[in-house]
């Protein structure tokens, strides 16, 4: 199995939709762009948000079993994946990238 790095590419923040819909949450999201995190296999990395996690993980696990040409090779890299949270509210662009080292 290979290790997988997660990287915030990007961040978005939709304050209409709070303010209509979004009851007040004191700290919502702990990610911020460029901070990476790097699983060690399928493992859940310290620090991922377990909402992010969920739509993460099957990718994370394809990838770390040595899946490629994810979508019918829609990356250009393809051992890579860019995937975002499900939050509609401030999703969180990942790029998710197999890594040529073995996990432990």
């Amino acid at each position: 199995m290979k290790k997988v790095r997660i990287t915030v590419v990007r961040m978005a923040r939709y304050d209409d939709l709070m303010a209509r819909y979004e009851n007040p949450i004191e700290h919502a999201c702990g990610m911020w762009e460029g901070r990476e995190f790097t699983c060690n296999g399928w493992a859940r990395p310290e620090g991922m948000c377990d909402s992010a996690w969920e739509t993460l993980s099957p990718f994370v696990m394809t990838l770390a079993h040595g899946g490629e040409n994810l979508y019918d090779g829609w990356m250009k890299n393809p051992r890579s994946a860019m995937i975002s949270c499900n939050d509609g509210f401030r999703p969180v662009s990942f790029l998710v990238e197999a890594l040529d080292e073995d996990a432990d």
